[in-house]
């Protein structure tokens, strides 16, 4: 009895709003991976370069190394170095941790896939959400049967009270953007809030270099590879495209790491290859060098097929989330219908290369370019 005074006095000081003291931030739910989150936060900090940027765990070995550049504070939960290296872990605690995390500024844009938008905000946030959890509320497509078995237990018997967290911090947090007309109406199915759409950018962090990834020069010399470009996740389809180009002999290239990555490469033939943690130069040269790039994931936005579209190449994409925003079809790319193995092995036993326009590819992603992304930011955020 005597503990419990004390510890929700400990709890009440570390729950209390800190005094302002900066006039911008920015906040992420971690910065733990490669992913297109993650390249969205790297637009925002490269248009408001001075800002300091909150996040819960921070592993800059394998996140984007421009973070380096950036001051990035995290919570405690940091310290604990089998939660930076995998974040899933950390799941079932980090409302603790978000909650505690004190962002003490005016205005705070947040990236926020979950956890993020119940950070403790001293002012004004605007929450651009990639998505609400998926972990909560598509658990089953998001975890799939890679996840840690303990993790699973835990999440299903924690998720009621993670829930009535999320939805609290959901209340309390400022106005929502959406990331896609998905994700916006998914906003007001789980939130009941409206929301309004910004595009993010596609990455402009590629330079003119490009670069073949070592080990793999002679596999992509000739061009005539085609291209994933994943996290290996199982809402993600990759072993539908491993077992379609199983069958098709055609060469495949997989950029990407996740849980599923071991299982992936047990099933994968000679003529597909993987690769992970590769650099924007051989990142480039990936995409400038492939026939086409395969999307066919449950995408709440999806990026790729605007970085394979800046060097001109198509997009064989799932018709679904949020390529109904970024796939014009027959001009940057192609639909199929559901991913399955049979679907995509038609979809690229029929693929002709010639009737694309890498022109008009280029063109056409110029609407999500971040330069507008940027413009829309700083037009919502002086609402606040």
């Amino acid at each position: 009895m005597v503990l419990f005074p004390q510890l929700k006095n400990f709890l009440r000081k570390f729950s209390r709003t800190a005094p302002i003291t900066e006039e911008f931030a920015i906040a992420h739910d971690y910065l733990t991976q490669r992913g297109g989150a993650e390249r969205v936060v790297l637009a925002m900090h490269k248009a408001f370069p001075e800002a300091t940027i909150y996040t819960t765990l921070y592993d800059p070995e394998n996140t984007y190394p421009e973070f380096k550049n950036a001051k990035v504070v995290v919570s405690p939960l940091n310290r604990i170095g089998v939660f930076r290296r995998n974040h899933r872990l950390a799941l079932p605690v980090l409302p603790i941790a978000s909650s505690f995390l004190r962002v003490p500024a005016q205005k705070t844009l947040v990236s926020s896939t979950g956890w993020a938008h119940g950070f403790n905000f001293s002012g004004k946030s605007l929450i651009y959400c990639h998505s609400p959890a998926r972990w909560l509320y598509l658990s089953d497509e998001y975890l799939g049967n890679s996840t840690h078995p303990l993790i699973g237990a835990a999440l299903k018997v924690l998720r009621p009270a993670l829930i009535r967290w999320d939805q609290r911090a959901a209340q309390k947090a400022g106005p929502y953007v959406g990331n896609s007309t998905v994700i916006r109406q998914r906003i007001f199915d789980v939130y009941g809030k409206d929301s309004e759409i910004i595009f993010p950018p596609y990455s402009t962090s590629s330079t003119d270099v490009t670069e073949p990834i070592s080990g793999l020069e002679e596999f992509m010399a000739n061009g005539d590879y085609f291209l994933v470009v994943s996290r290996l996740l199982p809402y993600k389809n990759v072993a539908d495209v491993v077992q379609a180009f199983n069958r098709l002999g055609q060469k495949l290239l997989i950029i990407g790491s996740g849980p599923m990555a071991q299982d992936l490469k047990k099933i994968a033939k000679d003529n597909i290859r993987f690769a992970h943690n590769v650099s924007d130069a051989q990142l480039s040269g990936a995409y400038a060098h492939c026939r086409a790039l395969l999307a066919v994931s449950y995408e709440d936005f999806g990026l790729t097929p605007l970085e394979a579209g800046s060097y001109g190449k198509p997009t064989i994409a799932l018709r679904a989330g949020g390529y109904l925003d970024t796939i014009q079809e027959n001009l940057n790319g192609t639909f199929i219908e559901k991913p399955t193995q049979e679907n995509i092995y038609h979809a690229v036993d029929t693929f002709n290369p010639e009737q694309w326009d890498a022109q008009q590819i280029r063109e056409y992603i110029q609407k999500f370019s971040e330069k507008q992304f940027v413009r829309q930011l700083r037009q919502k955020l002086a609402s606040l």
